[in-house]
C-alpha cells in the first residue's frame, strides 16, 4: 500500500494504529502482528502495527525504555515483511526521521515534543505520513501551528491525534469537541483512545481500560476517522503503560465495536 492510498484510508476511516506501547522483545512484537493480521483479513480493516523502539519521556532513570533505534527498527522491519502490515513508530530527535524513512508508513511525534520545530520538519520532509500528538497543555485550536510548520515543507500528509488534555493532578480529559475543531484545519483526526485514559502521576501511571470503548466511540461521533489503540497479551506485566494498554484478547472486539 502506497503512503497516498493510506493516508486516504485514514482521511475517510477507519483505520487502526495498535501495537504494544514499548519494544520489550521480537517475541511480544511477533504475538501482537500475527493476532492483528488475523483481525484484518478476517474484518476486512486496514491495521497499522505500532511500537516505540525507544520511549524516552520514562519518569525514572531505571524505566525501560527499549531496545534503542538501531535494534528497534530492524525488528518493526521484519515485522512488516513477514505479516504484511504497515508500520508506525514515534521518533524524539530529528535525525531519526531519516533512519526511518526507508521502511516505516506513518512518523509519530509524541504529544510531549509537538512543538518542535526541528523534529516537525525533518519527519514531514521524508514525505511519510506524519501523525503529530496534541500535547497534553494545549488547546485543540493551538495544534494549527505545529500541523503548519510541518506542511511548510511541502507534505499534506499529515494527521492530528488528540490524546487528551492534563487535567489537575493525575488525571487527563478529552473535550470531544477539540476533535471537531481539528477537523477543521482539513486534516485527519486519530483518537488516542488508550493514552486518553491514562492516570499519570509520579512513579507509577495508572489508567481505566475500561473507558478505552466509550472514549472511541464518542470521538467518532465527533468526527475521529481513525483509531489508536496500544494493546498487550499481558498488560498488567506490561513494562509501560500497562493500565492503560487494552488487552490483546479485546482488540477485536473493540474494533468489531467501532466498525458496527
Amino acid at each position: 500500500m502506497s503512503s497516498n492510498e493510506l493516508y486516504s484510508k485514514i482521511e475517510t476511516g477507519p483505520v487502526f494504529i495498535v501495537g504494544p506501547c514499548v519494544m520489550e522483545s521480537f517475541e511480544l512484537l511477533e504475538v501482537v502482528a500475527e493476532r492483528l493480521t488475523e483481525i484484518s483479513k478476517k474484518r476486512g480493516v486496514t491495521i497499522v502495527f505500532k511500537s516505540s523502539f525507544d520511549k524516552a519521556n520514562r519518569t525514572s532513570i531505571d524505566s525501560f525504555r527499549g531496545p534503542g533505534i538501531k535494534q528497534g527498527l530492524e525488528w518493526l522491519r521484519k515485522i512488516k515483511e513477514k505479516y504484511g502490515l504497515p508500520v508506525t513508530t514515534d521518533i524524539h530527535e530529528p535525525w531519526h526521521a531519516k533512519e526511518c524513512s526507508d521502511f516505516v508508513d506513518i512518523i509519530q511525534i509524541p504529544a510531549f515534543l509537538c512543538r518542535q520545530t526541528d523534529l516537525l520538519l525533518e519527519a514531514a520532509r521524508t514525505d511519510k505520513i506524519v501523525n503529530i500528538k496534541k500535547a497534553q497543555f494545549l488547546r485543540a485550536m493551538d495544534m494549527e501551528f505545529p500541523l503548519l510548520k510541518a506542511k511548510s515543507t511541502g507534505n499534506e500528509k499529515i494527521c492530528l491525534t488528540e490524546r487528551g488534555t492534563t487535567f489537575g493532578g493525575g488525571n487527563l480529559v478529552v473535550d470531544f469537541r477539540g476533535v471537531s475543531e481539528m477537523k477543521r484545519f482539513g486534516h485527519p483526526v486519530i483518537i488516542d483512545a488508550t493514552h486518553s485514559v491514562q492516570k499519570p502521576g509520579g512513579m507509577t501511571t495508572g489508567g481505566e481500560r475500561e473507558f478505552i470503548l466509550p472514549t472511541a466511540m464518542a470521538a467518532k461521533i465527533f468526527g475521529a476517522t481513525s483509531f489508536f489503540f496500544e494493546a498487550h497479551p499481558n498488560p498488567n506485566r506490561a513494562l509501560s503503560d500497562g493500565p492503560n494498554m487494552l488487552d490483546l484478547d479485546d482488540v477485536e472486539k473493540v474494533i468489531t465495536s467501532i466498525i458496527g
